[in-house]
């Protein structure tokens, strides 16, 4: 496999992981958008350029999207106490509450499963199995660190 092919490969799973997720506001958001909040998620208080280099965006373009997650109350920031040139950035309160509700929950851990097998064009559910296992072993690899 060459770079090329690599980065054709996450692009398309960038759009079956988009077509998996739950018909909600987090998918009317562009793709750098979402990749921008999901770091956050993951990474609460971090600083923009802590965002900035987990995610390869230009800074400019993290903190544009910062700005307006908070504008539309998916995140909060706030200056870092010991480097008040820092912006830190964490999910709004009222989010994770929503998160924690166990129905939002449930759509959130919903299976690829439909969209990998329409992805890959097949029916057969031990081919999706294979394909998925497949996937978490590289994600768990990969998102390790």
């Amino acid at each position: 496999m060459n770079g090329l092919k690599l980065f054709l490969l996450g692009r398309k799973l960038m759009k079956v992981g988009q077509e998996a997720m739950p018909r909600s506001g987090f998918r009317r958001l562009p793709a750098s958008a979402q990749s921008i909040i999901v770091d956050v998620f993951e990474h609460p208080h971090s600083s923009i350029g802590e965002i900035t280099t987990r995610t390869g965006f230009p800074q400019s373009h993290v903190s544009t999207s910062v700005a307006r997650l908070q504008k539309a109350g998916a995140v909060v920031t706030e200056v870092d106490k010991g480097d008040r040139r820092r912006t830190l950035v964490m999910p709004a309160p009222a989010v994770v509450d929503a998160l924690a509700s166990t129905e939002l929950a449930a759509q959130v851990s919903a299976s690829i499963d439909a969209a990998l097998a329409k992805a890959v064009g097949t029916s057969d559910p031990l081919r999706v199995k294979e394909l998925v296992a497949a996937l978490e072993t590289l994600a768990a690899e990969l998102l390790s660190s």
